[in-house]
């Protein structure tokens, strides 16, 4: 499958800068600037607006995971590190914390344009990704619970082909999906709550 990677509209993008004063943030902001990004620097903690970032590049030197409002590995947006220790230890951090793309320190006169692009199409396929295994996830979850509803028929006396009609026939009558009519049997077989949590 190929995957298309949206190499345009960086200009006006906004793109968060979680690093500690230094002359790296200097070069960095000079070079995102003139490809058209807007650029605010930030440390030691992201700002709310953070959510709203296009981009965010992080110190992988100093960071820890306690700068980042999302859990480790769930940024809604591409992040890049900015690697100037290549400590093992600080590299595997960085890639917990979901790196999409790095920089290593300090920053040349090249190098930024490709890592915003690497940065983008990696963040993009893991999204596809997510959203791939949670609609697979939900279609197993359906078929569960299409064989809880046929099996609750074939308790009622029917065989395994006439419950399975029966469904069908349910669905075209409520005008609904086979797996939703499904999920009304499961519902309906279900013993009621008690009120406020006692047994009556």
């Amino acid at each position: 499958m190929k995957r298309r990677v949206r190499s345009q509209n960086l200009g006006g993008a906004r793109a968060m800068m979680l690093h500690r004063p230094h002359p790296t943030v200097q070069a960095l902001e000079r070079q995102l600037t003139a490809i058209g990004l807007q650029v605010e620097p930030c440390w030691p903690d992201l700002p709310p607006s953070v959510m709203t970032a296009d981009f965010v590049f992080f110190d992988a030197d100093y960071g820890h995971d306690s700068q980042f409002p999302w859990e480790a590995g769930e940024a809604p947006m591409p992040l890049i590190a900015l690697i100037g220790s290549e400590a093992p230890g600080r590299i595997e951090w960085a890639l917990n914390a979901g790196a999409d793309a790095q920089l290593v320190k300090p920053i040349g006169g090249s190098g930024v344009f490709s890592a915003l692009l690497t940065a983008r199409a990696a963040f993009d396929a893991r999204q596809a990704l997510a959203a791939e295994i949670a609609s697979l996830r939900q279609r197993l979850d359906q078929r569960q619970t299409v064989v809880r509803a046929v099996g609750m028929l074939i308790g009622l006396g029917k065989s395994e082909d006439e419950a399975y009609a029966q469904l069908r026939a349910m669905a075209m009558a409520w005008r609904i999906s086979f797996e939703a009519a499904a999920e009304r049997v499961v519902a309906a077989q279900r013993p009621p709550r008690a009120e406020g949590g006692r047994d009556e």
